[in-house]
């Protein structure tokens, strides 16, 4: 293996969003940083089954849903 070319690989902490931690070994900042979560499994909607918000950009989802309003889908 070639020297000086690989990132440093140490022990971090996560931090969830409902407080609890947990240590892992990453390349992300430096030994003994904290990482906090925004997003985690117990509370992003895909995991937790909730409700999703749809973001409209643009209007591309009223675009969307004028195109197929026909098509037979209730929401």
């Amino acid at each position: 293996m070639k020297k000086d070319i690989h990132p440093d690989y140490h022990e971090i902490n996560i931090v969830m969003t409902d407080g609890t931690t947990f240590k892992t070994r990453s390349t992300w900042g430096g030994a003994g940083d904290s990482m906090t979560l925004d997003v985690d499994p117990k509370s992003h909607p895909a995991w937790t089954g909730g409700a999703t918000r749809l973001v409209d950009s643009g209007g591309q989802v009223a675009k969307f849903n004028k195109r197929f309003e026909g098509f037979g889908l209730k929401s």
